[in-house]
């Protein structure tokens, strides 16, 4: 039996730029990340915000949480000061409902221009 579309959580799509000299691989980003939420928001607080990693490319990468949360995780992430110890600066860039608006390939070829 499917749930209505009612009862579904609804969800935000936050996509964020790492800013910093260096490329980061996929497992160093999702580790900071982690770590910043659970820091930030608590067991309980990540539990509501369920966030999910979606994507990431080029130290851009996409994040899909409870709508009702996106704040909450926009500062969260935002606090990240260093990977690796290495120094970051964590840029929040779009907030969209759909995956489609938030593709990486979408968001920075129109900010280019």
């Amino acid at each position: 039996m499917k749930l209505i579309s009612a009862l579904k959580p609804k969800k935000r799509y936050i996509v964020f730029q790492i800013i910093s000299s260096q490329k980061y691989s996929l497992v160093e980003i999702k580790e900071a990340v982690e770590s910043a939420l659970l820091t930030f928001l608590g067991q309980l607080g990540v539990s509501k915000a369920s966030p999910l990693f979606v994507k990431a490319k080029n130290n851009n990468f996409i994040i899909k949480v409870n709508h009702t949360y996106v704040e909450e995780c926009k500062s969260a992430l935002i606090l990240i000061k260093k990977i690796k110890n290495k120094p970051v600066i964590v840029k929040s860039v779009l907030t969209s409902g759909t995956i489609k608006k938030a593709s990486l390939d979408e968001v920075f070829s129109n900010e280019s221009k």
